[in-house]
C-alpha cells in the first residue's frame, strides 16, 4: 500500500510510549498498535486529530504517500 504510517517515528521524537499515547487518547493499546504497525486499512479523522493534538504535529508527519512502482513493467496503450 502506498500510504506509510510514521506514527512510531513521531512517538519516538516526542518520547511517548504506546501505552501512554493510548491512555491519553482513550483507546486500547492494541487498536493503536494496529495503526502504528501500518496494518490499519483506514483511520478516522477524529483519531488523527487526537494523535496530532497529543503529539503536537501535523497529519503529514504521521501519514506519507509513496507511490508503488510498476515493477519495471511498461504499459502501452
Amino acid at each position: 500500500m502506498p500510504i506509510i504510517v510514521n506514527l512510531d517515528v513521531m512517538m519516538a521524537r516526542r518520547k511517548i510510549s504506546l501505552g501512554e499515547l493510548s491512555e491519553k487518547m482513550g483507546i486500547t493499546p492494541s487498536n493503536l498498535s494496529i495503526l502504528k504497525t501500518g496494518k490499519a486499512k483506514a483511520i478516522r479523522f477524529s483519531t488523527l486529530d487526537s494523535i496530532c493534538n497529543i503529539l503536537d504535529c501535523q497529519p503529514g508527519d504521521i501519514l506519507e504517500y509513496r507511490p508503488e512502482s510498476s515493477g519495471g513493467l511498461e504499459f502501452k496503450i
